[in-house]
C-alpha cells in the first residue's frame, strides 16, 4: 500500500479536532460550576452542599448513559447521533443560562449529564474511524485530549469568565463553543455507519480481569476523592486561605496549567507504582491544606501542587488499564469511563453532605480518605497480567 493513499486530509484532521473540541466543551459543562459554586448557590438561594448537586446529577446520568446509549441508538448514523448529543447539550447549557430557580437548573444539569455519557462514550470510538490505522494512535491521543484539558482548563476559564462578568456568562460562553462545534461536525463529519454491536454483557467480563478490576477501583476511589475536595474549592479558597473572590479564576487557572504539566509527572514509572504515588501526594496535600494553606500564599501553592498530581493520576489508570485489558481495552475503557463518571457524582454528594452537617473543610478530609485508600487498592494487586514490570 502506498504511502499517497494513507495520508490524511486537512479536513480529516479537523473532523478529529473537532470532536476532541467537542468533547472539551462537554466535560467543561459538566464540571463547571465547580469553580462558581458559591455565586450560584448565592444567586439560586441555595447551600453550598445543595449547590454541589449541579456537579452531582450529570456525573450520575452520565454513568448511566455511557454504557445504555450505545446499545439503545442501535444502526443510527453515529454523524447524526454525535451532532444530536451536543445540540442537547447546547440546549440544555441555554436553560442553565437563564434558570430562574434551582429546580430548572438541576432539570438542565439531568439533560447535560445525558450528552455527556452518550458523546463522550462514541468520541474516541468515531475519532479513529475518520483516519487510515497508522493515525490512529494520534487520532485517539487528540480525542482524549479533549477530556484532559477540560478537566484541567475548562474549569479555570469557566470559573475567569464567571468571575469578571457573571456566572450565567460563563455558561453561555461554553454553550456558544458547543454550537459552533456543532456546525463544525456537521461540515467536517461523513456518514459514519454503526459498527459492531455494543454488548453489556462485556463490562462485568472485564471487571474479572484483576489488573482491569483494580485500576477500576483505583478510577473510582481517586476520582470521588478528587470531587469531594475539589467541588469545594473555591469557598475552600476564600474561608480558608482568605483569597478574594476575583483571584479564584486565576488560582485556578493555575491549578490548570499545574495539572497539563502533571500529566507527564512520572511517565517513565511503572504505571501501578505512578498510581500508588500520586494518590499518596494528594492525600497528604488534603490534609495539610486546613492546617497549613491558611493564607493566600500557602494556600495558592499547596493547589498548584494538588494540580500536579491529580493531571498525572487518571491518565495513569487509563494506562494501567489499557495495559491489563489488552485486546478488549474498549469494553475496559468503556467501564472505566462509567465509573468515571459515576465517581463525579458520587464525590461532589459526598462531599456536599459533609460540607453542609460538619464543615467544608470536613471535605479535604473525606478526599484525602479516598484517596489514601487509592494507594491502598493499587498496592494490593499483582502487576502481572498485562501490567510489566518497573522501569523506574
Amino acid at each position: 500500500m502506498s504511502i499517497v493513499a494513507q495520508e490524511v486530509s486537512l479536513k480529516e484532521w479537523l473532523a478529529v479536532t473537532a470532536v476532541a473540541v467537542g468533547t472539551f466543551a462537554m466535560v467543561t459543562v459538566e464540571q463547571l460550576p465547580v469553580g462558581l459554586l458559591t455565586a450560584i448557590g448565592g444567586s439560586l438561594n441555595v447551600s453550598e452542599g445543595a449547590a454541589g448537586l449541579m456537579v452531582t446529577i450529570p456525573g450520575l446520568v452520565a454513568s448511566a448513559t455511557a454504557p445504555l446509549l450505545p446499545v439503545a441508538i442501535g444502526r443510527l448514523d453515529r454523524r447524526t447521533v454525535l451532532i444530536g448529543l451536543l445540540s442537547l447539550m447546547v440546549v440544555a447549557n441555554a436553560v442553565s443560562v437563564v434558570a430562574p430557580n434551582f429546580a430548572v437548573m438541576l432539570a438542565s444539569r439531568f439533560l447535560v449529564g445525558i450528552g455527556i455519557g452518550g458523546f463522550w462514550a462514541l468520541a474516541a470510538g468515531i475519532a479513529v474511524r475518520l483516519v487510515p490505522a497508522q493515525h490512529v494512535a494520534r487520532a485517539t491521543s487528540l480525542a482524549f485530549g479533549g477530556a484532559t484539558a477540560a478537566n484541567v482548563l475548562g474549569i479555570p476559564a469557566g470559573t475567569l469568565i464567571g468571575n469578571l462578568s457573571d456566572w450565567r456568562v460563563a455558561f453561555a460562553a461554553v454553550g456558544v463553543l458547543a454550537l459552533l462545534v456543532v456546525g463544525a461536525l456537521a461540515w467536517l463529519l461523513p456518514r459514519i455507519p454503526a459498527g459492531a454491536p455494543v454488548r453489556l454483557a462485556e463490562l462485568p467480563r472485564q471487571f474479572r480481569n484483576p489488573v482491569v478490576r483494580a485500576a477500576v477501583i483505583s478510577t473510582f476511589l481517586v476520582v470521588s476523592g478528587q470531587y469531594a475536595a475539589f467541588t469545594f474549592v473555591s469557598p475552600i479558597l476564600q474561608n480558608v486561605s482568605g483569597v478574594p473572590a476575583d483571584l479564584i479564576g486565576p488560582i485556578l487557572l493555575g491549578f490548570g496549567v499545574a495539572g497539563v504539566i502533571g500529566t507527564f509527572v512520572g511517565s517513565s514509572w511503572n504505571v501501578k507504582r505512578r498510581v500508588i504515588t500520586l494518590s499518596t501526594v494528594l492525600a497528604a496535600i488534603m490534609v495539610l491544606f486546613p492546617l497549613v494553606g491558611t493564607t493566600p500564599v500557602t494556600g495558592t501553592i499547596l493547589l498548584i501542587i494538588w494540580g500536579l498530581a491529580y493531571g498525572g493520576a487518571p491518565v495513569a489508570v487509563q494506562t494501567w488499564i489499557l495495559q491489563g485489558a489488552g485486546e478488549s481495552a474498549e469494553a475496559a475503557t468503556a467501564l472505566n469511563t462509567t465509573v468515571f463518571n459515576l465517581a463525579i457524582a458520587f464525590g461532589a454528594a459526598f462531599g456536599g453532605i459533609v460540607a453542609d452537617n460538619l464543615a467544608v473543610t470536613a471535605a479535604l478530609w473525606i478526599g484525602a480518605l479516598l484517596m489514601a485508600l487509592t494507594a491502598a487498592a493499587a498496592a494490593t494487586v499483582s502487576a502481572r497480567r498485562g501490567v510489566p514490570a518497573s522501569r523506574g
